[in-house]
């Protein structure tokens, strides 16, 4: 095959033959990337239904608009599953989410919480602990339900309840530990306990709203369901369970016959209640718009949505980012891609479906890595990433799918959009009313130094870090360096690596002494440090704002660092302080830094009702 054919074909599939790196130069994809590529696009999938997608979903529309917030509000960004009180089980869970919705809006003003995905993994120990890596995006892991919160759970004997209590206080034992999240220790107890309220029968009401749940959820919640019934007996990969089931049609027949499923049905029905119960708890005190949901940027090759959607999803590929300044050899995040043509078949209704799922209990979305709504970084099977290329997809349609899923919900669109931007894309996403997400680490002006607060952009999240860097604390220290020297991530020496970020920080220094936030001298503390750089944000037009719950109590360690796996406790990580102990949500009114944070970005001032700068800075 000549280059000219090869490539001709490679663009019509909408792969591109080049690409600019994090260094501005431009590389040019291999033909090996681009044949394997091609031949991926091109296989017919083994167990594809021979008609279209079941969709109850509505065609995106391209007018659709979600809410532009009409004034500044600021939110705590969390990880659930850190955030444990005295009565979670070792687990931060719905009961959690509520009480500090709740407690962060009537006592500090918070007008938002940003949760992590609470995707659902596997429905057996071991249970995969990172949250962007699910087994399904369409529903809700049960290790966050409040066993005490289930109607059922008071109906059970002295005897069960007392064996539950068993069960809760040997894991509420461990959140006075900063010991690491134990996920299939809190699965297997909480396990028992949910078989033990299954048990009890429904009254006619619960009964009722049970069944007009499955209705509503229809076909996604059978294949959910059967796939956990087929996991508990095969194995959760479904690409190596017997041939006849890897058929999800079939599969979800022979699931149908048993009543694990209904199990794994009525747990999901138990997790929107749950939800439904923490949005409207934050709400009734008086946030703007509640929780946000994050979504994930895909989902486990081997689980669910996976298994059920092989129409739509593409094999031999994994999804990822090519090296950047911050992942010098490039990111596979391990997730089969959608397949742009399977999808512009459906209309986008898959996605819309997927946006409004995830949207029926929140004040707004999250999407994760934003720019695969036009373009996704491929990765051929058995390759490094460096060695991938980006497809492309119809981003009118998919913004309209987040568009109108979110005007429908009343609900306030945001897009992950850190890294390189297309322009034309940003715009679109202005255009859409979907804010964008700026990092304060990663917010230069062009000459590379601090981008003064009035140079931000007006609508977007605007945040200090993220969970893929370390806390402000730990940044101050270095540790963006550290860990990753430890790690093997870094290709400089690690001595320019230091220098670079020493350079860095001394810019930030500087920058938070010239507004007034510092005093001129040394090194600050770190929780000086940490109160200057939120004051920073604060002054930005932002219209919303991002508070690490992780820096307001002065953690240290990074939830998640990219390019690991088991070489780092990536997502096990409990909320702890700057010297190691635990930090539980009934601590935090306690805590002076959380107080002087939450007024330090309390400040209300007007924005637009507008949204057509969103995308612009002011």
């Amino acid at each position: 095959m000549t280059y000219t054919e090869l490539a001709r074909r490679a663009e019509a599939a909408g792969i591109s033959l080049t690409y600019e790196n994090f260094r501005h130069e431009i590389v040019t994809v291999s033909d090996e990337t681009l044949e394997a590529l091609l031949a991926a696009l091109e296989a017919v999938p083994a167990h594809a239904p021979a008609t279209a997608p079941e969709t109850t979903a509505p065609a995106p529309d391209p007018s659709a608009r979600p809410v532009f917030p009409g004034r500044r509000s600021w939110g705590f960004a969390i990880q659930l599953y850190s955030v444990r009180s005295r009565d979670s089980w070792g687990h931060g869970d719905l009961h959690d989410l509520a009480e500090l919705a709740s407690w962060s809006a009537s006592d500090l003003g918070a007008g938002f919480i940003l949760i992590n995905p609470l995707h659902a993994a596997e429905p057996l120990p071991p249970v995969s602990p990172s949250p962007y890596l699910p087994m399904t995006r369409r529903y809700t892991s049960p290790l966050y339900l409040r066993i005490e919160d289930i109607p059922e759970y008071r109906q059970l004997s002295a005897r069960q309840q007392a064996r539950i209590g068993q069960l809760a206080a040997g894991l509420r034992a461990r959140n006075s530990t900063p010991d690491l999240i134990h996920r299939d220790a809190v699965w297997t107890a909480k396990r028992e306990a949910l078989e033990m309220i299954y048990q009890v029968p429904l009254a006619d009401d619960r009964r009722a709203a049970l069944e007009r749940f499955r209705a509503g959820e229809g076909q996604e919640l059978r294949a959910w369901a059967s796939w956990c019934a087929l996991a508990e007996q095969h194995g959760p990969d479904w690409r190596e369970w017997p041939d006849e089931l890897q058929d999800a049609r079939f599969g979800m027949a022979q699931a149908a016959a048993g009543k694990t499923a209904d199990f794994h049905a009525w747990l999901q029905w138990l997790a929107a209640e749950q939800l439904a119960a923490a949005q409207q708890a934050a709400k009734d005190a008086g946030m703007a718009h509640g929780i946000i949901h994050d979504l994930a940027v895909g989902v486990h090759p081997g689980g669910a949505d996976a298994w059920a959607h092989q129409d739509l999803l593409v094999r031999g590929v994994s999804v990822g980012a090519p090296p950047d300044g911050f992942n010098q050899l490039g990111q596979d995040w391990a997730q089969p891609p959608w397949n742009p043509q399977r999808l512009a078949e459906a209309g986008y209704r898959p996605l819309a479906e997927l946006f409004a799922g995830a949207l029926r209990h929140a004040g707004g979305l999250r999407v994760d890595h934003v720019l695969g709504l036009m373009r996704l970084w491929w990765i051929p099977e058995g390759m490094p990433p460096e060695c991938g290329a980006y497809v492309h997809y119809d981003f009118e349609a998919s913004v309209g799918a987040l568009a109108g899923a979110a005007a429908a919900a009343g609900a306030v669109g945001i897009g992950e959009d850190l890294g390189t931007m297309d322009p034309d894309f940003g715009r679109h996403l202005a255009e859409h009313a979907i804010l964008g997400t700026m990092m304060l680490w990663f917010a230069l002006e062009p000459d590379g130094s601090p981008m003064r607060p009035g140079h931000w952009r007006h609508g977007c999240m605007a945040t200090v870090g993220t969970h893929d860097v370390p806390p402000a604390a730990s940044y101050l220290a270095g540790d963006q360096v550290t860990v990753r020297a430890r790690l093997g991530l870094l290709n400089q020496p690690e001595q320019a690596e230091r220098a670079s970020a020493e350079r860095e920080l001394e810019q930030w220094q500087q920058a938070l002494v010239r507004e007034g936030l510092l005093e001129e001298g040394p090194r600050p503390d770190p929780a000086a440090f940490t109160l200057a750089l939120y004051g920073y944000l604060a002054r930005t037009p932002a219209v919303l704002l991002g508070v690490s719950l992780a820096d307001a109590v002065g953690e240290t360690r990074t939830q998640n660092v990219p390019g690991t796996s088991t070489q780092y406790p990536n997502w096990q990580i409990p909320l702890c302080d700057g010297a190691g102990e635990p930090v539980l949500l009934d601590d935090l009114p306690h805590r002076p830094l959380v107080r002087a944070i939450a007024e330090a970005v309390s400040a209300i001032r007007p924005v637009s009702q507008e949204p057509a700068d969103a995308g612009r800075a002011e």
